[in-house]
Order: structure tokens, then C-alpha cells, then sequence
């Protein structure tokens, strides 16, 4: 660091003797924004903005700090100091209160209710954390410092942010007149290492045989719809089933924030653009799902269906795209159909209802449905086979259920997985691929 970029006076802090009381969070948030004020008036701004990528430069910017705190002349703890001298660097280089949180691998959202209200979900669990911001003020500042960074704004006039980090992370803000009690804000951590088939075994997600149908399903390209609600693991769950695609065809994938972490070399990523300030220039999934039909994919692998696209990538699924895969929010197998057929509905070509299912009933393969129990977990309950339309009414079967039993004395959600017995019609597409059906598929159960 240039003996320039500090400012400030050398002399030494004489250590305190006496035992100190923990110093209350109130006036612990009054030293951080009086530190933090006088690092701004004593130092180049220019420079600290250089320092960001320097790890020594932030050092020696920690001890300057720690000097800061001594000189407010209030009795502080050795901890409580280094603790002090740390969030007012993260409020320096960072996102303040935030920071240990996103640094924290076993957090997976982040929900700011409030300025003094947070909230993390750690394992499928939510929580209430002790982190809080001085007031709605300095939560504004963080929350304009993470929209900057990715070239939005939020204001009166644009309340509402909805946009993707830099690691992949994805965010979303809402600010008052919208929210009546202070600005939201709900971070969707992006994990660095995506999980494995091998972790949703070790999980419990699923099991072997559930595997490996949908291993064969993949490889005999079979078109693959992952259903679930919010947080239940559906795009987890797409990524380990994109896993299964070889490596010698050529994937385009279509994302509204992308999210996917494709293995394979041969992958086109395309994400849909929010409107400009102005309300223009919006990208939406459909003119993405359209364009991706001109570049001659292999395979289209949709984040999630939404609207009116669901139309469009039936009918590529109907015209030589088999063995595309997307997710879809839905509560049962039975219930993604009927949300698919109102998605189709909301295009602008206008297809009677027995026309929307005989698309559906031709074009998907495999219902996976996929939940999070009560206890945070997440398991794959149903392998459903569509088998087709009679009567205006699509038939389905399921291959593999999960059956809740109950709670155990942990309360850990009890239950087992078990085949029906049914032998899938898709086997003989298996056949055909190569791929052998796994023995003893028709009476496995496995309890949990």
C-alpha cells in the first residue's frame, strides 16, 4: 500500500487493563459507522478501490482500522475489536453484514426481511441469524453496491431487481413503495462444486435403481420433465440428469438466470435479458427456445418452463429435439401436466385442449417429481411414465413412489422408496439404446 493512500496518526493505542463488558450492538453499529466515515475522509478513495484484489493491502487497511477503533476511546474485548475492525472491512470491500454469510458454504439462501431481520435457510432449514444493519439506510447502500455491480438500479421508478451475480448467485430486490416495511432483499446462493449423483445417494434423494432409470432415460433421449415447488432441488437435480448426456452432442441451453453447470465441452449458454429503465429490449424464454431450434442443437435443456414458451419446446420435442429436459413448478405429476396445458394455453396460437394434450402426451416421456420434507431434505418421489391420451385424458404410471411413514424421534421424515412393479413401456426404447433395464426393478424398496 502507498505510504500516500494512509493517512492517519501512528500513535499508540494504550491497551486497556481493566475487564470490559460486551459493549451492546447499538453503539457497536455507532463505532463501525464512525470508523468507517473517518477510513472514508482519511484515505484515497481511488486507492482502496485498487486494494480490492490486493490481500496485503488489505491487511495492512485491517490495522489501520483497528487504530480507528481505538481512538473512539470506548472499552472493547480483544475480540470484539478484531470482530469490529473485520465488518467494517467487509462494509469497505464487501457487502457488510452480509459477508460472512455468503463466505458460509453451508448457507443456501439468504432472506433480508428487514433491516434488523435476517434470515438464512442452512440445509433446507430457515433460521434467524443475529446479523442486522444499523438502519433501512444501510441496507440500501449494500443493496445499491450488489445492483451496481451487475448494471441495474433500483429506485421509486424501478422498485424491483431481479438479476444474477458475478459467481452465478442469484438476487432479488424489492423496495419500498412495494414493500411496505423497508427494503427485501433474498440471495440465492450459487454453489461453487455442484452436487453429484453420487451426493444425491449418500443424500438419499434417490436410489440406485431410480438412478440408473433415469441414467438410461437420458442416454436413450427420452424427453425428461423434473416437477417440484420452490427449493425443493429441481435445477440441482437437472444438472446431475444434463450429466448423463454424451459428450459428442451439442447442448444449447436456455435459462432465465443461468444456473446450470454443464460437464460437457460442446454446450451453448443463452439467459434471457430483463427490459431496459424504459420497459424495451426484454428477451423472453420463447424467442430464446425459437432461436435455439435455428442452432442445430442436440439436445435443449430449458432452467425452467414458465409461459408461453411451454408451447414451443413441446412442439421441438414433437419434431426431432428428443431428449430434452426442463423443470416445471408443480406440487404432483398430475399437476405439471395441467400446468403445462395452461402454459401452452397463454400462447398466441390459439390450439383446442384436446390438440395442447395430445402434444403433452406425445411429446414427455418421464415425470420426475421431487420435494422438500418437512425436516429439510429433499427426496425423489415419483418416476411417472406418461403412456398417452385417451378419452381427452393423458395416462400415466408410476415407476417409483416415495411413501412418507411418518417422523422419526429426530424428527427426521421416515418412509421408503418403492417400485411399483410396473415395467415401463419406454423399456424397449431402452433395449433399443443398449441400455438393460436394472435387475430387480420390480420389487425394490429401500427404507429411509
Amino acid at each position: 500500500m502507498s505510504e500516500v493512500a494512509i493517512n492517519v496518526s501512528t500513535r499508540v493505542i494504550p491497551p486497556i487493563v481493566r475487564a470490559v463488558r460486551p459493549v451492546a450492538e447499538k453503539v457497536q453499529q455507532e463505532i463501525k459507522s464512525a470508523v468507517h466515515q473517518e477510513l472514508i475522509k482519511r484515505l484515497d478513495l481511488e486507492k482502496i478501490g485498487l486494494m480490492h484484489e490486493n490481500r496485503a493491502s488489505q491487511q495492512q487497511l485491517f490495522v489501520v482500522i483497528h487504530q480507528l477503533i481505538g481512538e473512539q476511546n470506548i472499552p472493547l474485548s480483544s475480540t470484539e475489536r478484531d470482530r469490529l475492525a473485520q465488518e467494517v472491512l467487509d462494509e469497505v470491500f464487501g457487502l457488510g453484514p452480509l459477508e460472512p454469510l455468503l463466505q458460509d458454504p453451508t448457507i443456501n439462501d439468504i432472506l433480508v426481511n428487514t433491516y434488523n431481520s435476517v434470515y438464512v435457510e442452512r440445509r433446507g432449514v430457515l433460521e434467524k441469524t443475529s446479523v442486522v444493519f444499523k438502519d433501512n439506510r444501510h441496507l440500501m447502500h449494500i443493496i445499491d453496491k450488489i445492483v451496481s455491480a451487475v448494471g441495474r438500479r433500483v429506485d421509486e421508478s424501478s422498485p424491483m431487481v431481479d438479476a444474477r451475480l458475478k459467481d452465478g448467485s442469484r438476487i432479488n430486490v424489492i423496495i419500498p413503495p412495494l414493500a411496505v416495511d423497508g427494503p427485501i432483499l433474498s440471495i440465492r446462493k450459487f454453489g461453487a462444486t455442484p452436487l453429484t449423483a453420487e451426493d444425491l445417494l449418500r443424500n438419499k434423494a434417490l436410489t440406485q435403481p431410480m438412478l440408473e432409470i433415469l441414467k438410461g432415460a437420458v442416454q436413450a433421449r427420452l424427453n425428461i420433465i423434473v416437477s417440484g415447488g420452490t427449493g425443493a432441488g429441481k435445477t440441482t437435480l437437472l444438472n446431475v440428469l444434463s450429466g448423463f448426456i454424451s459428450e459428442h452432442e451439442r447442448i444449447v441451453t436456455i435459462e432465465d438466470s443461468a444456473e446450470l453447470q454443464m460437464k460437457q465441452e460442446h454446450v451453448v449458454r443463452l439467459e434471457c435479458r430483463p427490459p431496459n429503465v424504459e420497459g424495451k429490449g426484454a428477451v423472453r424464454q420463447r424467442e430464446l427456445v425459437m432461436n435455439a431450434l435455428r442452432m442445430r442443437p442436440d439436445r435443449i435443456v430449458l432452467g425452467e418452463v414458465r409461459g408461453e414458451e411451454c408451447l414451443d419446446m413441446l412442439q421441438a420435442m414433437n419434431t426431432g429435439h428428443d431428449g430434452s429436459v426442463t423443470t416445471i413448478h408443480a406440487n404432483t405429476p398430475r399437476d405439471a401436466l395441467a400446468r403445462m396445458e395452461t402454459l401452452a394455453m397463454m400462447s398466441s396460437v390459439r390450439l383446442p385442449e384436446k390438440a395442447i394434450r395430445a402434444q403433452i402426451a406425445s411429446a414427455i416421456h418421464l415425470i420426475v417429481q421431487i420435494a422438500r420434507m418437512s425436516d429439510g431434505s429433499r427426496r425423489v418421489t415419483h418416476i411417472t411414465e406418461l403412456t398417452g391420451a385417451f378419452s381427452d385424458v393423458i395416462s400415466m404410471q408410476e415407476i417409483f413412489v416415495f411413501e412418507k411413514e411418518g417422523l422419526g424421534t429426530n424428527g427426521k421424515v421416515k418412509g421408503r422408496f418403492r417400485a411399483t412393479g410396473i415395467v415401463p413401456k419406454f423399456g424397449d426404447k431402452l433395449k433399443a439404446a443398449g441400455i438393460p433395464l436394472p435387475t430387480g426393478l420390480l420389487d425394490y424398496t429401500m427404507e429411509v
